[in-house]
């Protein structure tokens, strides 16, 4: 599987960060200048720390990159985490910047767009937004931890949300306990349910 991380300017680089850590296959990954900032900030890591974690990376503002043609492939992007600012871009059709080109490529190429949006509480203006991006195609993931596997730590949650994206992408995982009916736990992975359109 080939696919392009974006990591832009909001609170929870470690979905990012983690998704680069647990994601098989090829990986491109995108940095905004705002994501480098809170990268510091956050989880004192560098943006060449990030793309370390990679196969290889590209600038944001490389309009020029082979990425922003519709006629290279690519199986999936994700954007995590995703502002309400990057997300309404791509809703409008905005392709200021290397991330969201890439993003709208998705779309109309009919590829696999999973957007993990890190903010709360929403606009409406936000919400009509995730409504056209969901109905042209797009996967809208909330960051939202489930408790009912009983986290004990950060680092918990935040593997609760990768595996779901994960999930999403049709990615064996076994990074968060799964429900099972408050019945017996279950920690195996769901397996493939979905694949790149």
């Amino acid at each position: 599987m080939n696919t392009v991380v974006g990591i832009s300017g909001a609170s929870g680089i470690i979905y990012g960060v983690r998704l680069l850590e647990e994601l098989p296959g090829r990986k491109t990954v995108i940095v905004s200048e705002e994501a480098e900032r809170i990268a510091q900030v956050e989880l004192g890591i560098t943006r060449a720390g990030i793309h370390a974690l990679a196969d290889d990376h590209a600038e944001n503002a490389d309009m020029f990159s082979p990425l922003a043609s519709g006629s290279v492939g690519f199986d999936a992007m994700v954007i995590a985490p995703c502002s309400t600012s990057t997300m309404s871009k791509i809703a409008c059709g905005i392709a200021d910047n290397l991330m969201t080109r890439i993003a709208s490529v998705a779309l109309k190429e009919r590829r696999m767009l999973v957007l993990l949006i890190r903010e709360t509480p929403l606009s409406c203006i936000h919400l009509e937004n995730m409504a056209r991006l969901s109905a042209a195609g797009a996967i809208i993931m909330p960051a939202s931890p489930a408790f009912y596997p009983e986290p004990k730590k950060v680092s918990d949650m935040v593997d609760f949300v990768v595996g779901r994206v994960l999930d999403e992408l049709g990615v064996d995982n076994r990074l968060y306990r799964r429900w099972s009916g408050g019945g017996k736990k279950v920690t195996g992975s769901r397996g493939s349910r979905r694949t790149p359109r």
